[in-house]
């Protein structure tokens, strides 16, 4: 079984080679990934006490974030060193300042896990979410170096519960700060006690957007006029239902942040919006329908919403929604949303509403219109804490 995990590795890294001739994220996956060991070496050359925390994308660094910056908190004399999986999240947050070193991790070869945990020489590997990378995760328990699953989530049908050879490496893990309990009952089922229920860093990583948001005059002056539904990390098929909605509905404000760049002239056309590279003063307020067309804002941008609309659930599964409803947004979002503890719960609290159709957005857009913002507000800070929780086991 482990050769056919290491075949399929090196497969998946050929497909991405093949798919790099014509897919830009497959290009930057490539190039961010040449010379990588020599890169990491002259970097860390000579460092001692790199403490490596590892995120797929961009979602896991949001919630990898106030860990990352309360680990550097607690520990200062630390190195830090963060890797990414994914270009859609590295190449938005390469050059952030709260970390030491940014690097693409290596894909998953035996060969390449034991020349990264040779060159870096982590004190300890510290990995957000879903990432399980077995042989980066027996290198580190063959080299006695600890390895830490944070704010972890686990569900019935993932193969570590279907099958005993896959189950067999979470035992590489020194320990677990999951999610919630069903994930450390889960854990449990395969013999695993080393956990701790520690809830779900993003709680942590919103609130602190909400204490020291960016501002934005012009935006903030674009909502002042009527109500404005944020529209945020949205897709085309969210966007066929918003588009009509806008035209039907001119007494609100419309602020949309697609999840993807390559459509915004498109986008633009379909709702008459502005974009906001091209906004200012004078134009700002012309139409009612505003398109970010810069990435990394959309956090801060919901404090002058009423009502979020958030993108993915007629796709794979919905973006992430606690951003806005930090800022005591009640949020809407399309039919998929079961893998997200937060969407589930908010709609027994009535804070969150799913749809399915036009006529389903129209009335949840409705029931919103006399919200309660206390009860979004009060959600998040309930749930806050987890990265005390977290940094007050992870030993030196």
């Amino acid at each position: 079984m482990h050769f056919l995990y290491n075949i399929s590795i090196r497969l998946y890294v050929v497909a991405i080679h093949i798919a790099s001739l014509f897919n830009t994220k497959a290009k930057l996956w490539v190039k961010g990934r040449k010379n990588i060991f020599d890169k990491l070496v002259e970097a860390t050359k000579g460092e001692q006490n790199i403490v490596w925390f590892h995120c797929a994308s961009l979602g896991e660094f949001e919630q990898g974030k106030p860990i990352i910056a309360s680990y550097k908190q607690k520990y200062s004399s630390h190195r830090i060193l963060l890797t990414f999986f994914s270009p859609s999240g590295f190449e938005i947050r390469k050059n952030y300042n709260g970390v030491d070193w940014i690097f693409y991790l290596p894909a998953d070869t035996k060969a390449n896990a034991k020349q990264f945990i040779n060159s870096v020489k982590p004190i300890k590997a510290i990995f957000i979410k879903y990432e399980f990378w077995f042989n980066y995760m027996a290198e580190c328990k063959k080299q006695n170096i600890p390895f830490y699953s944070v704010s972890s989530i686990f569900r019935n049908e993932q193969i570590f519960f279907k099958n005993k050879w896959f189950a067999r490496h979470l035992q590489n893990v020194t320990h677990f700060f999951v999610q919630d309990k069903t994930s450390a009952d889960l854990l449990q089922s395969i013999g695993l006690t080393n956990y701790t229920i520690s809830g779900d860093s993003r709680f942590d990583s919103v609130l602190t957007t909400t204490r020291n948001p960016k501002s934005f005059p012009l935006i903030e002056q674009f909502c002042k006029t009527k109500p404005t539904i944020i529209c945020g990390s949205t897709w085309p098929k969210d966007e066929v239902l918003l588009s009509q909605f806008i035209k039907e509905n001119p007494q609100y404000n419309f602020i949309i942040a697609p999840h993807e760049m390559r459509h915004i002239a498109q986008l633009q056309k379909q709702t008459n919006a502005q974009l906001f590279s091209k906004a200012n003063t004078e134009n700002i307020n012309s139409n009612n329908v505003l398109i970010i067309d810069s990435i990394g804002i959309l956090s801060s941008i919901y404090q002058y919403g009423k009502l979020a609309y958030i993108g993915g659930g007629f796709g794979v599964g919905i973006h992430n929604i606690l951003e806005a409803v930090a800022f005591g947004l009640p949020v809407i979002f399309g039919p998929n949303y079961q893998k997200f503890n937060e969407a589930t719960e908010l709609i027994n609290q009535k804070g969150a509403i799913s749809i399915s159709n036009y006529k389903e957005l129209t009335s949840a857009i409705d029931f919103f219109s006399a919200f309660d913002n206390s009860i979004a507000i009060n959600y998040i800070q309930e749930n806050s804490g987890a990265t005390t929780k977290i940094l007050n086991s992870i030993i030196t």
